[in-house]
């Protein structure tokens, strides 16, 4: 047979996808290893979802999704953000965020570009840009700066191949939440070298005594930014897979391209719903978000009881704390709790394959508390006793 071809066989598979398999053989874990908030998704949601049902409603959409329901994102995005696209061409519905992210790239990357991001980041990012052809540049952030970026370090990377450069805060893993001031920072730069702007802000909402910079809100940058959402975190609707992309026309309309030959539209029953989330659900989500910033609160005071140096995350729900003071490097520490305490982390190395942070990866855990509290608690009671076990 012939080979497979490189650009797909030269990529890992996640670094998370081991703990998971071994976390499958472990019987009674406490997972804190998903990214997704075990709450139920809005009442409004799933009523939509079963009328639909009922009514048969649920025929192809327009590749770009069901109109009513980018008027709805549209209306979302201005009120809670002070944004404004025009659903008719500037926004597409997407099958969760990381679809819009694969489109994103594909559609403005050629063989060899290069697409700067900020580790520890989201596992997808660099794959992705291989993907899609182009060469990832991944820039370590530190745990002294709370791992917010720098833009600095952005400029001297630059080439002139460097075409885009992706941002996704409140950040997964770390909870970062970087000011206005470092966005404008960045916005410049990218006026100033005629790059694009990536932003998935699937956890926009998701922040606790700080406001959320939307980026294509910001002055000089609308016009150059593909501005991601979704309904996975804020919603708790991991597996209804709606996202969204939001771009000036000519973006959207290249996006929908690959959209449409790849997926077609997304869901119509998940459209149905999320649309109906939007409409119906702020006090839901309201209700979602303090339930998180209280769960906050309480794990990372209990890491930092373990003695697990731990700063507040501002955003996003999970908790990165340094592991350094046991002695154990970050897969070592996860595969022993995981079978001494049945509680299952991300190593820190999973989310810094491009940068080449060794000390990030080895020395830190990710820690997802979006679980109910008797989980939460308990988990957090068999950290401590672990840490305690090491001496």
């Amino acid at each position: 047979m012939k080979p497979l071809a490189r650009s797909v066989t030269g990529v890992t598979a996640s670094g998370i996808r081991r703990f998971f398999d071994l976390a499958a053989q472990v019987e009674g874990v406490l997972s804190l290893g998903v990214g997704e908030p075990r709450y139920p998704c809005p009442p409004a949601a799933k009523r939509a979802a079963i009328a639909a049902i009922e009514q048969d409603d649920d025929a192809y959409t327009s590749n770009f999704g069901r109109l009513s329901f980018r008027q709805a994102i549209a209306e979302s995005l201005k009120t809670h953000h002070g944004v404004t696209y025009n659903p008719n061409n500037e926004i597409l519905v997407t099958t969760g965020v990381s679809e819009g992210a694969d489109l994103a790239l594909r559609s403005i990357l050629e063989p060899g570009d290069e697409v700067i991001f900020f580790e520890p980041a989201y596992v997808s990012y660099g794959p992705t840009v291989i993907f899609a052809g182009g060469k990832p540049i991944a820039l370590a952030t530190s745990a002294a700066n709370e791992f917010e970026p720098d833009p600095d370090q952005i400029r001297k990377v630059l080439t002139n191949k460097t075409k885009a450069i992706v941002l996704g805060y409140p950040s997964n893993p770390t909870g970062a939440t970087p000011s206005k001031a470092v966005f404008e920072e960045i916005v410049k730069i990218a006026q100033e070298n005629d790059l694009w702007l990536i932003s998935d802000e699937i956890y926009g909402r998701l922040v606790y005594g700080v406001e959320h910079t939307c980026i294509s809100s910001l002055p000089g940058a609308w016009e150059r930014t593909i501005l991601l959402g979704g309904f996975s975190k804020a919603y708790a609707m991991t597996g209804w897979r709606i996202g969204f992309a939001c771009a000036p026309p000519e973006v959207i309309e290249a996006m929908m391209k690959i959209h449409q030959y790849t997926m077609l539209c997304s869901p119509t029953i998940s459209q149905i719903a999320c649309e109906a989330a939007l409409r119906e659900s702020e006090a839901d989500v309201d209700e979602l978000v303090k339930a998180m910033e209280k769960k906050r609160n309480f794990f990372v005071a209990k890491l930092n009881e373990a003695g697990l140096d731990c700063p507040m995350p501002k955003g996003a729900f999970y908790a990165f704390p340094s592991i350094k003071s046991t002695g154990l490097d970050s897969e070592t520490f996860t595969e022993r709790l995981l079978h001494e305490k049945k509680v299952l982390v991300v190593p820190g190395s999973a989310f810094v394959g491009f940068s080449g942070d060794v000390e990030t990866g080895r020395n830190h855990v990710r820690c997802c508390y979006a679980v109910p509290d008797d989980i939460l608690e308990e988990a957090a009671n068999r950290i401590i006793d672990f840490v305690k076990s090491l001496g």
